[in-house]
């Protein structure tokens, strides 16, 4: 419920910004505008995200890299492939397992050697069948 308020709460800041700026307003359909209507221009997303990266205290990682960190976590939890691909926008979700299948089977093998190291090993036991 939280997604659907800060939504609401943007259309609302988007309306009065529309109604300021009159006929000068560019209608784009975009959710996320400048004041102007104007899309948000990639490099202005960029920067924001380092900025409020660096305020959390996060470690560096770009906004590309967060999406692929996303997709990879999202694959490794079991999540379904095809709502990542509608998620991600991708045309395709064979799209979407091209790009990440080979994460998770990274992903596979640290978790298989993270087992393996749960696993107690015999200390100085000698098989019957061998000599003292």
């Amino acid at each position: 419920m939280k997604r659907i308020g800060a939504l609401l709460s943007w259309r609302l800041r988007q309306d009065s910004e529309r109604e300021l700026w009159g006929e000068a307003w560019t209608d784009t359909g975009y959710v996320f505008t400048m004041e102007n209507g104007e899309p948000v221009k990639p490099d202005y997303a960029t920067r924001l995200f380092e900025t409020l990266r660096k305020r959390a205290g996060l470690p560096k990682i770009t906004l590309h890299g967060a999406r692929h960190e996303h997709a990879s976590l999202w694959i490794a939890g079991g999540g379904d492939v095809t709502q990542l691909s509608k998620r991600l926008g991708h045309s395709t979700s064979r799209i979407t397992a091209d790009l990440y299948v080979a994460r998770v089977g990274d992903a596979d093998r640290v978790h298989a050697e993270r087992v393996s190291a749960m696993i107690p090993r015999a200390s100085s036991h000698t098989p019957h069948t061998q000599p003292a």
